[in-house]
């Protein structure tokens, strides 16, 4: 039922309310006639049937009028109340749609505050990563200062650094000292110095400083500080460098002999293979830096009881020091004598024989006979 079809309900029911009202007016002034007509009668004593009979039909007309005027009231009660809960359902309806605009309204700023806060979360996560970087920044320096300056012009090659990153272990028994405080615990010669330089690749000095504090912890048995400075330095350095790049190679067998403390000789692995892939990439198969990196690899297989595996990898290292530094570097003598101990740990004595003999003669010939070294050999 529309509201034009309600107005007309209630227009038509106003007419009809007004009729029947006249109609009961007309029907009570004949009534009251009739009942004066009646009372002269009935004292004349005449016959008063008819007009009884016109008398009780003028009342039930009338009652009938009066029905209906009360229908009529009804319905017009009932048509102002639609009218009321028809405002009433208009104001609810306003009122929904009011709330639907300020629910996408709040929709909006909901979306709004989520991606200002993201963005806030993502500036705080990058802070807190410079933060981090600073303080290890900050460390590295404060450890630089503490660290004695060189002499004068001196220079350290890459060949040098990777000389003094940690003593290399096979694993074998103590007695061979040569293993024990071998090549990464030896300074270098000017000539392996001149034959580093000339490779064109020098090991940065932020490096070097690293390498001495990782050490440091790592030999306080820190390995939750290394391990951690070692990861955020080789970050930086593929962020900055890029992957295949040397220092990310230095930084990467760092972190091997750090994993390789811990026993965890996969992953240690798994970094040198990766520094010699990337050195042999940007150095050449024959600098230094891949030797050392080969015969780290060695002495990791060594401690891993992978003599065979190890094998290979000890003489491209010693092939290389040869070509480098020449037939009777003393360096050279110390390869000789990491493969002599991986022979002899595969029965291989013929073979065991001859690197000691000749490691012995280098050792006697550019050190002289009561140089340590030669003793070392001896036993």
């Amino acid at each position: 039922m529309t509201a034009l079809l309600q107005e007309e309900i209630v227009s038509n029911t106003k007419t009809v309310v007004q009729g029947l009202d006249a109609l009961r007016s007309e029907h009570n002034a004949i009534l009251n006639g009739l009942m004066s007509s009646l009372k002269a009668i009935k004292k004349d004593k005449a016959d008063s049937n008819l007009m009884e009979e016109k008398t009780s039909i003028l009342q039930k007309n009338i009652d009938m009028i009066e029905l209906g005027l009360s229908e009529a009231q009804v319905m017009m009660a009932l048509a102002q109340h639609l009218q009321t809960v028809e405002a009433e359902k208009q104001k609810l309806r306003a009122q929904v749609r009011r709330l639907c605009q300020e629910n996408a309204w709040l929709r909006d700023e909901l979306a709004t505050t989520q991606q200002r806060l993201q963005h806030s979360e993502q500036n705080v996560a990058a802070l807190e990563e410079e933060k981090k970087h600073l303080e290890f920044m900050n460390s590295m320096k404060a450890y630089e200062t503490e660290q004695p300056s060189g002499s004068a012009g001196e220079e350290v090659s890459s060949s040098e650094q990777l000389q003094k990153e940690e003593p290399l272990d096979l694993g074998f028994p103590e007695d061979e000292e040569d293993i024990q405080h071998g090549e990464m615990g030896q300074s270098m010669t000017s000539s392996v110095m001149s034959a580093s330089a000339s490779q064109g690749y020098e090991i940065p000095a932020r490096l070097r400083t690293l390498h001495n504090l990782v050490i440091q912890y790592a030999s306080q048995g820190r390995y939750e500080v290394a391990v951690p400075l070692c990861k955020q330095a080789l970050e930086d350095l593929e962020k900055t460098s890029g992957h295949d790049h040397p220092d990310v190679a230095t930084m990467l067998n760092i972190l091997a002999l750090v994993y390789r403390d811990q026993n965890k000789y996969k992953e240690a692995a798994n970094l040198l293979n990766d520094a010699l892939s990337i050195r042999e990439k940007t150095l050449g198969e024959n600098h230094p830096a891949v030797a050392a990196t080969l015969n780290n690899l060695a002495v990791l297989y060594g401690k891993r009881g992978k003599y065979k595996e190890a094998e290979p990898l000890c003489k491209r290292a010693l092939q290389i020091r040869e070509k480098v530094l020449g037939m009777d570097h003393p360096d050279v003598a110390k390869q000789l004598n990491n493969l002599a101990l991986l022979c002899q740990n595969q029965a291989k004595y013929e073979e065991v024989e001859t690197y000691y003999q000749r490691a012995l003669q280098i050792y006697e010939t550019k050190l002289g006979p009561d140089d340590s070294n030669v003793a070392k050999t001896k036993k």
